[in-house]
């Protein structure tokens, strides 16, 4: 009861990535889901208002506000499924890594020159040298 090895799982630090990756999917997709019930309740409610209610019953406004929802909840899909496979975490690690290479071939160069400026043999000369 009040010993302090808790029995815990050890997941090392890839694991626990693809574990948040996978939620983070998993919320996107619910959230798509969500969309598309409201879609279709909200498309729902707009014919009943446009027909039933005859509110603005002499043009059928509903087609439009349906068509402008439908063309938006396809760009959620889109999002969803399509851009997000292309640019998810697997293509913000390889342009991590990129970045990353470029920083340290660029650091390497400037080091490179700052040591054929400005040599180590040549300054340590300067302070044993004993005017």
């Amino acid at each position: 009861m009040f010993s302090k090895n808790k029995n815990t799982p050890n997941l090392d630090l890839e694991q626990h990535e693809l574990l948040e990756h996978a939620q983070a999917r998993i919320k996107q997709k619910k959230r798509l889901f969500a969309h598309f019930v409201v879609f279709l309740i909200g498309s729902v409610f707009l014919v009943l208002i446009n027909k039933i209610l005859k509110y603005g019953e002499t043009y059928d406004w509903f087609i439009w506000g349906i068509t402008f929802w439908a063309f938006l909840f396809i760009i959620h899909t889109f999002n969803v499924f399509v851009t997000q496979r292309f640019m998810g975490k697997d293509w913000e690690r390889s342009q991590r890594e990129k970045l990353v290479a470029k920083q340290k071939k660029r650091i390497g160069e400037l080091q490179k020159e700052i040591e054929t400026d400005f040599p180590l043999s040549n300054i340590n000369k300067k302070e044993q040298d004993p005017l």
